[in-house]
């Protein structure tokens, strides 16, 4: 069985899970709480908009969704959460001290838990497509990573953002840096440029550059915080001496592949290709993994240990 055809399949014969949120706040929870609710490996009872006792001390309880708008409190409560004894779904990004999520996946680690990130394009199918183009050598020798985010951030997000010295990139950008090092893991060197460029006095880096440095590739992830169409222009490339391989928009997912020489499934030339989406609501992949890694003890497809790697580049990166 091939891993999307697990992520594809419910556990229908194992007892359901039961799993709660804690936190509401976050852009991504009400996505994730009808991703649960829809799923038969999945019984959702509930979700709260405070730190819930309640939850955590329900032995019946077995996953706990984290999901505070705030990068400190989901940290904070995860810590909670693994100290429970539950297995967590920790949004984006873990946190803004390394140490913590250090020891955060360190005790998961000992009680045989997992903390799985919210990562959002992990399953994205555009953006596996590119990845999978460049890891079986279709675009030739790979030199070139760039990405892009653009959105217009209106007042209240931008006073939200404006907490952690990364503004845009450390909220936005960290979802980029877990593709660039999903594909080319840690980077020998990390350069960040936090900018703060908009008409408000709220000092928000929301304007954005990020390279990283590997023997053979440079990987570039810009975000910025104004344009107004910036949904349309959304893009993760990979380049290489046989070509190109690229995801954009993100949403409806379209690839474009253009090669010198015909490689894989793909043609010479350039093809526009739309890409299946994978079965079920936006994060339903996700909780789907996590339920045979609960149930079936299927090891995660991203390691602790590259969840660290790819949040200490975040926070290099980010000057925190």
């Amino acid at each position: 069985m091939t891993r999307r055809t697990l992520l594809a399949a419910p556990l229908f014969a194992a007892k359901p899970i039961r799993a709660a949120m804690v936190g509401t706040g976050h852009g991504h929870a009400l996505s994730k709480q009808k991703a649960l609710m829809s799923m038969a490996e999945y019984d959702f009872v509930g979700a709260s908009a405070e730190p819930s006792e309640a939850y955590l001390r329900d032995p019946s309880i077995e996953l706990i969704a984290v999901e505070f708008a705030g990068a400190t409190e989901n940290l904070a409560f995860a810590q909670r959460a693994i100290d429970a004894g539950k297995f967590v779904h920790l949004d984006k990004p873990p946190g803004a001290d390394l140490a913590s999520l250090r020891k955060l996946l360190a005790d998961a680690k000992s009680r045989r838990l997992v903390v799985q990130m919210g990562y959002q394009w992990r399953y994205h199918p555009a953006m596996e497509a590119v990845l999978t183009a460049a890891r079986q050598g279709w675009l030739g020798q790979v030199h070139r990573f760039r990405a892009s985010i653009e959105k217009p951030i209106l007042a209240d997000e931008r006073q939200h953002l404006a907490r952690y010295k990364g503004g845009m990139m450390f909220s936005e950008g960290c979802h980029l840096i877990d593709r660039a090092t999903a594909l080319l893991g840690k980077p020998t060197r990390v350069h960040g440029f936090m900018r703060h460029d908009g008409p408000f006095d709220d000092g928000l880096a929301d304007n954005n550059l990020v390279i990283l440095e590997y023997p053979k590739v440079l990987a570039e992830i810009s975000l910025g915080g104004f344009d107004p169409h910036g949904n349309q222009h959304r893009y993760v490339e990979v380049i290489g001496t046989n070509g190109s391989a690229k995801a954009s928009p993100f949403a409806p997912a379209r690839l474009t592949v253009q090669l010198k020489a015909a490689a894989g499934p793909y043609k010479a030339g350039e093809q526009s290709l739309i890409p299946p989406d994978p079965p079920g609501l936006p994060y339903t992949s996700d909780f789907r993994e996590m339920a045979a890694i609960i149930r079936s003890g299927q090891a995660p497809t991203y390691s602790a240990e590259h969840d660290l790697m790819t949040h200490a580049v975040l926070l290099e990166a980010c000057g925190m």
